[in-house]
């Protein structure tokens, strides 16, 4: 069984991942190279692909994949870094799920409005079969896709309650949410916009980048994410006035 912290950091690796590697299969020949995932309500990577791309080829010929999702390492040695290998399967997205979730992948990556739309490009999704999570240097743990698969109740309680969430915060603190992203995130100033929000965190957008607020421990409803947010204006306003 997992240990609850090694939990908790894998969440947070896919949670946070502006990018990760991608593992695949031709032939037998093994395959890599970079993507931009964005995770799903339920934990699951939604992958922007293109049929140019020869990885989306190959997942279409062998769902059968791999996603590395690497944090950043403490101090010069790479091996410090954690780090989180996941294998699954991968399928395009359901035609019922596809604006939904093409929604938060662009939250996650509002830059790539430029180029979504263009025909050759599908949402995938990986459904996660395991785990492998490395902490740093020799703490290596492997974790099943029922330890990390999130509560269904709670996931649909705050998917049902995101839309109004993100338009209360936007329209009545828009000061506290540039207070956490440039306060306690320390991104630059600009129009921060709460985007997206989950059992685990949220996502804070700028229109250019988007940077993660990962909450102190997982919420199951709307009023969690109330406490949550309210926590983290207040930190972020101490960290502005120093």
């Amino acid at each position: 069984m997992a240990s609850q912290q090694g939990l908790r950091e894998a969440i947070a690796l896919i949670r946070g991942a502006q990018a990760a590697t991608l593992a695949t299969v031709a032939d037998g020949q093994p395959f890599a190279s970079l993507v931009t995932p964005a995770p799903a309500p339920d934990l699951s990577p939604l992958l922007w692909l293109s049929t140019l791309s020869a990885h989306t080829r190959q997942l279409a010929a062998e769902p059968r994949c791999a996603l590395l999702f690497t944090g950043t390492a403490d101090g010069p040695n790479p091996q410090t870094a954690p780090r989180l290998t996941v294998t699954g399967l991968a399928e395009p997205a359901p035609a019922t799920e596809v604006a939904a979730l093409k929604a938060r992948w662009l939250a996650r990556h509002p830059y790539a409005g430029l180029y979504a739309d263009f025909g050759d490009f599908s949402l995938w999704r990986v459904r996660i079969g395991g785990a492998l999570h490395v902490g740093g240097f020799a703490r290596a743990e492997r974790m099943k896709a029922s330890e990390l698969s999130p509560n269904p109740t709670a996931v649909a309680a705050i998917a049902a309650a995101e839309a109004d969430i993100i338009a209360h915060v936007n329209a009545d603190h828009s000061d506290a949410v540039v207070a956490i992203a440039t306060g306690l995130l320390g991104a630059a100033p600009g129009a921060w916009r709460l985007v997206a929000v989950d059992i685990d965190g949220c996502d804070l957008s700028d229109g250019n980048q988007t940077v993660r607020l990962a909450f102190l421990a997982q919420v199951s409803d709307a009023e969690g994410v109330r406490a949550a947010l309210i926590r983290a204006t207040r930190d972020g306003r101490r960290c502005l006035q120093g």
